[in-house]
């Protein structure tokens, strides 16, 4: 499987790329319970905290293409090195924007100073990361025999979903202790990306020549009026812009969604027992002002990560399906069962809209592959300019979050989720109608190797 023509084996440069794919897992995973921290450390809003999503689909969206143009200059090693050092460099960041926060604290400087030295070290971070994933995801498919390349991308891409299972649980460790470092693991992160560098470095990663649809050699041009005329390709990319949203909404805010609104004293999650605050799990919880128990701040981020294990299983079991069913079908039952999981939570239903969180969880796994899919389906040689657009489609996660925060701040947090039912009725209305936009019956067989 790891086997090129002239009889090298790649295998361990193939774990080696790997390695790449836990390290975004484990930083995306970080991202996604870090608003919470920001709200009570700098006392912001669900809506300016939103702002850290913002950062880091914005990095996405802005490396995006000049990754491709600097892979294709620099080859695939350099590639890699390129974007490892950009990581490390938005990593150690954090040791002078925690020095800005103290300065906050102590008054020196605003609490919007702090926030926006931290975000900017999340643009950094994310703008690597897109570097890394525009390598990383093409050159698994060539390290080897091409009937195998299928395999090994979904097999590095459970570095990645292990990876953002084990984020939520660092974050716990450092965003919500006693006395809050979050510079240790970034800096941390920035250390091992350096050694990681230098591997790469002297590891053996040669040029090979890509001859799938992953053409990162391809000459850039203009988008032709045969694409823009493509219904079932427009409206791919707008349901990917309101998946993405709707993903970066529930995931930033599920930390808001498991526990008490110190200022309003609103909390989706129902009466806890005392007695379940014994063994492993009394970590979960603390005791609120009103003398009950409730999900602590880190507890919540403990939560998350069984939350992305639902994200991982669904996956998996996605997988399965989409080979038994046309692609268009699963994404549209999924895109209705999200839709009814965020309603049941707009409802504010106890213990009923708590399970639902975590259900979203699992309907969303299979969501930006197939979008990703269904979008280029057909499409030729206009391929890779049409993946271009849908990748950079992902500038949802930057936008629709802070109104989602907005929503919440002026009602409460259930509330907030009516912004990703709206986009995921898009999703499952774009999926039922797709063989009439895209003249065809069915897709089969579609992969859940995206990154999202």
């Amino acid at each position: 499987m790891f086997q090129l023509p002239d009889g090298k084996n790649m295998f361990i440069t193939f774990a080696l790329v790997s390695s790449l794919f836990l390290l975004w897992g484990l930083c995306n995973g970080m991202i996604d319970v870090m608003d919470k921290h920001f709200q009570n450390e700098l006392n912001l809003t669900k809506a300016q905290s939103a702002n850290v999503q913002f950062a880091h689909y914005l990095g996405y969206f802005l490396m995006a293409l000049p990754a491709g143009w600097l892979a294709r200059k620099l080859g695939w090693k350099g590639g890699i090195i390129a974007g490892l050092l950009m990581v490390s460099a938005g990593g150690f960041w954090f040791l002078p924007a925690s020095a800005i926060q103290a300065s906050a604290h102590a008054g020196n400087v605003s609490a919007n100073m702090a926030f926006a030295a931290y975000l900017l070290g999340v643009c950094v971070i994310a703008a690597g990361l897109t570097f890394l994933e525009t390598v990383a995801n093409p050159y698994t498919t060539v390290l080897g025999p091409s009937r195998y390349a299928a395999t090994r991308i979904n097999l590095a891409q459970s570095c990645n979903g292990v990876g953002w299972v084990f984020g939520p649980i660092i974050g716990r460790q450092f965003f919500y202790s006693k006395d809050p470092q979050i510079f240790v693991p970034y800096v941390t992160v920035a250390v091992v990306v350096l050694l990681l560098a230098v591997i790469f470095k002297m590891a053996y990663v040669p040029d090979i020549k890509n001859e799938d649809d992953f053409h990162i050699d391809e000459k850039s041009a203009p988008v032709s009026h045969s694409l823009l005329s493509r219904p079932h390709f427009l409206l791919g990319v707008a349901a990917q812009f309101l998946y993405v949203a709707a993903q970066a909404g529930i995931f930033g805010f599920f930390i808001n969604s498991m526990t008490v609104d110190q200022k309003t004293g609103f909390t989706m999650m129902p009466h806890i027992p005392d007695a379940w605050a014994t063994g492993i799990l009394q970590s979960l919880f603390e005791t609120g002002k009103d003398g009950m128990l409730h999900v602590s701040d880190a507890g919540a981020a403990t939560l998350a990560s069984a939350a992305f294990i639902c994200f991982l299983l669904g996956r998996i079991s996605g997988a399965w399906l989409l080979k038994q069913f046309s692609a268009h079908k699963v994404l549209g039952l999924y895109g209705v069962l999200n839709v009814v999981a965020c309603l049941l939570i707009f409802a504010n239903l106890g213990w009923v809209s708590v399970f639902s969180v975590f259900a979203s969880y699992f309907f969303m796994s299979i969501m930006f592959p197939t979008i990703f899919a269904l979008g280029i389906f057909g499409l030729g040689d206009k391929t890779k300019k049409a993946s271009a657009f849908i990748v950079m489609a992902i500038m949802g996660g930057a936008l629709l979050p802070k109104l989602m925060g907005a929503i919440a701040d002026k009602y409460d947090m259930c509330h907030g989720f009516i912004v990703p039912a709206v986009c995921f009725v898009f999703v499952a209305f774009y999926a039922f109608t797709w063989p009439k936009w895209a003249k065809a019956d069915s897709l089969h067989g579609v992969g859940t190797s995206g990154n999202h």
